[in-house]
């Protein structure tokens, strides 16, 4: 009688902790499934940059006003998730962990959209958008200076050999088709090495939206920073950027490769070299529109 009371005893305190362990173990995952919440990066159902990407823990976006360029690039309009890029033919970019996202935006049928093309055109959409029209100016590659107010009131530019200038050649026009037309003119002669020559170079701790890393050259490469937050209590900076690539292709918000399923770049993990996908950039590269 003893023994069966011994070992009924010992039958009931099993059951409590078996009890009382999975009590635990439910308490401990959902801790864990709430943390994962709290981590994840991807909105997948976002439609723009700001609502597609979470910030990291900790972290809050940097102010930026509502008609400024940095607002208009976080607002960028983004394909479904999970959508792939495209090229100017319609053919497929697979994605070999290269981009997170995709910018909707249309890019023309030619393959003129490239590195540097793409970031002269979110500026000069921007500018064009707020109707700063005598702001809108590239260089070509030759140093010849192309102002798109010039180009509005019906001029266009004659290039001949080594000459380039321009000529009165059809009638005022401030369409959205002339303003594309516009750019991809600068799209064919401008490229990173003019490019890099008219922006300003800025120190890496002093990175804002709209910030280009920029490699000038025959091959170069440039991204733009399209978002940016910061944590509050420690200042550490991260930012996000966007490329296009060759040939010509749609607007890609880049993955970084360092952290799986997080596509900010730190401050904190860079020492003189930003490892993008497809381009490795110095802390020396970084520059501005002014």
């Amino acid at each position: 009688m003893r023994l069966l009371l011994i070992i009924a005893t010992f039958l009931y305190i099993s059951c409590k902790q078996e009890k009382h362990a999975n009590i635990a173990k439910n308490i401990v995952s959902a801790k864990i499934e709430k943390e994962t919440k709290k981590q994840s990066i991807i909105n997948t159902l976002g439609k723009t940059i700001k609502t597609r990407f979470n910030t990291p823990n900790n972290f809050i976006r940097t102010e930026a006003a509502n008609n400024s360029f940095a607002n208009y690039l976080r607002e960028l309009p983004l394909k479904n998730h999970g959508t792939e890029v495209k090229f100017y033919n319609g053919q497929i970019k697979p994605n070999y962990n290269v981009y997170t996202a995709v910018v909707d935006l249309p890019i023309g049928k030619k393959d003129l959209h490239q590195c540097a093309d793409a970031v002269m055109r979110l500026r000069a959409e921007y500018l064009w958008k707020q109707k700063r029209y005598n702001d809108i100016h590239f260089n070509f590659t030759n140093g010849f200076r192309v102002d798109y107010h010039k180009y509005k009131e019906g001029n266009r530019v004659v290039v001949k050999g080594n000459k380039t200038y321009w000529i009165k050649k059809t009638s005022p026009s401030n369409t959205y088709k002339n303003f594309w037309n516009y750019m991809e003119l600068i799209f064919t002669y401008a490229g990173t090495l003019s490019l890099s020559k008219e922006l300003t170079s800025i120190k890496l701790e002093k990175i804002k939206i709209g910030d280009v890393l920029i490699q000038g050259g025959s091959p170069g490469h440039a991204v733009i920073v399209v978002d940016m937050c910061i944590n509050p209590s420690t200042k550490e900076k991260a930012f996000l950027l966007a490329q296009s690539y060759m040939p010509a292709q749609e607007t890609q918000i880049l993955k970084n490769r360092a952290h799986s399923n997080n596509p900010w770049y730190s401050l904190n993990d860079i020492k003189n070299r930003i490892e993008t996908p497809e381009w490795t950039f110095t802390v020396d590269d970084l520059k501005r529109f002014e």
